[in-house]
């Protein structure tokens, strides 16, 4: 034992080194894990398989999926999104904007088709064809938000909605989980110190007693992967609240779930269920041609009422078909009109929606195993990936430590 003791003080700080190696080893191969799982957000290297691409960038439609499905699921519909609008509201704040496009869109229309005809009519004519538009523009707008509430279904996917914005822009599916797991993400980091500096003070308890080539690189392997492999656990298990004693135990994401409910709902009610993104999904999404058949329908319709008091003699000045071409130049000045007009609404639909709020209060009441089942997949199906990295980056400190430390 003394013959121990005397090569232990004659290379103390050679053998002191141990422990600090593996803590930052630790530290370091855990730091990388993280790099890894959102960085590079485009694939770098030589596809398929010589490169790398970060995990969440590379599975974004994936997570995506299970984004939406946790959103729909357990915090909101888009039913209930659209329940929250009064149609009588939002006809209320297009109005101003409608008053001032009306008169442009008028003239438009009649300068293509009537002229001439247009041209003749006495300006006081004109002025009460605007203000009898005017008056029931509010209407139609009302009974077009109404009709699209009721055949909601037919006419908005949700889903495609949150998935089109999240896959569109990576960085942004990057952003909410970096921001979200903050503190998990420094964790990681801290314990790969911690656990490797505990690792390495029995790395060099072994190297006193046995000086097998092998061990170092072993060490450093074992290093690399239970630090990162530890880490991963302790950010989701235990799920549910454990004391031991004196001491409270539970997964770091599940213990701070009402901070992490808090951010989610921040970040996606600002960058994903945006209101100008719900517009954007109505206007452009897969049920857009049956929105736009619809506003047709009800443009048209709205066009024969106002001229119902005197449709002969309109058909008769201006032709059966001109008069049918009028109405569909109604429909397309309406449409191409649309998205810069709705923007009108997103003030009052962002206080009206309150989805900050709504997906806030909802994500805390979800159970530890619905919360874990929302953000686990970010981290578990390449995992895997994660773990060997750290364990090879180890092994190879370990080999250095042979090689040139204690050769």
């Amino acid at each position: 034992m003394e013959a121990y003791i005397n090569e232990f003080a004659d290379n103390i700080w050679l053998y002191l080194s141990m422990p600090l190696i593996s803590a930052v080893v630790g530290y370091a191969t855990n730091v990388i894990a993280i790099k890894m799982m959102f960085y590079p957000v485009e694939f770098f290297g030589k596809p398929p398989l010589l490169g790398w691409q970060g995990i969440i960038p590379r599975r974004a439609a994936k997570m995506a999926a299970i984004s939406v499905d946790t959103i729909t699921t357990h915090l909101i519909t888009q039913e209930e999104i659209f329940d929250r609008l009064d149609p009588d509201r939002v006809a209320g704040e297009l109005e101003p904007v409608l008053n001032n496009m009306i008169e442009d869109v008028v003239d438009s229309i009649m300068g293509q088709h009537e002229p001439g005809l247009w041209e003749s009519l006495p300006e006081m004519v004109k002025k009460q064809i605007y203000k009898r538009v005017k008056k029931e523009a509010p209407g139609l707008i009302s009974d077009i938000m109404k009709q699209i509430k009721i055949n909601i279904a037919q006419m908005y996917d949700l889903e495609d909605m949150v998935i089109t914005n999240l896959t569109k822009d990576k960085s942004l599916l990057n952003r909410i989980f970096q921001e979200v797991g903050a503190a998990e993400f420094k964790f990681i980091g801290r314990s790969g110190l911690y656990f490797g500096g505990i690792f390495g003070t029995f790395q060099m308890i072994a190297w006193i007693f046995y000086k097998g080539s092998w061990l170092l690189p072993v060490f450093g392997l074992a290093v690399g992967y239970a630090t990162n492999w530890i880490a991963l656990q302790m950010i989701f298990n235990p799920k549910e609240l454990m004391r031991f004693g004196p001491f409270n135990v539970q997964g770091l994401f599940m213990k701070r779930q009402d901070e992490v409910a808090r951010d989610y709902g921040r970040l996606v009610s600002s960058y994903v269920l945006t209101p100008a993104n719900i517009i954007e999904g109505i206007l452009k999404g897969p049920y857009s041609d049956k929105v736009f058949a619809m506003i047709g329908k009800h443009v048209q319709k709205a066009v024969d009422e106002q001229t119902s008091f005197a449709k002969p003699f309109v058909t008769f000045a201006v032709g059966t078909q001109n008069y049918r071409d009028m109405k569909e130049c109604a429909v397309s000045e309406l449409v191409s009109r649309l998205p810069e007009t709705l923007k009108h609404i997103e003030n009052y639909a962002n206080d009206a929606l309150d989805l900050e709020n709504t997906l806030s209060t909802r994500l805390q009441s979800l159970k530890p195993q619905e919360l874990k089942s929302m953000l686990r997949p970010a981290f578990e199906q390449d995992e895997w990936i994660l773990i060997a990295v750290g364990a090879f980056l180890g092994f190879l400190v370990g080999v250095f430590q042979l090689l040139v430390m204690f050769s």
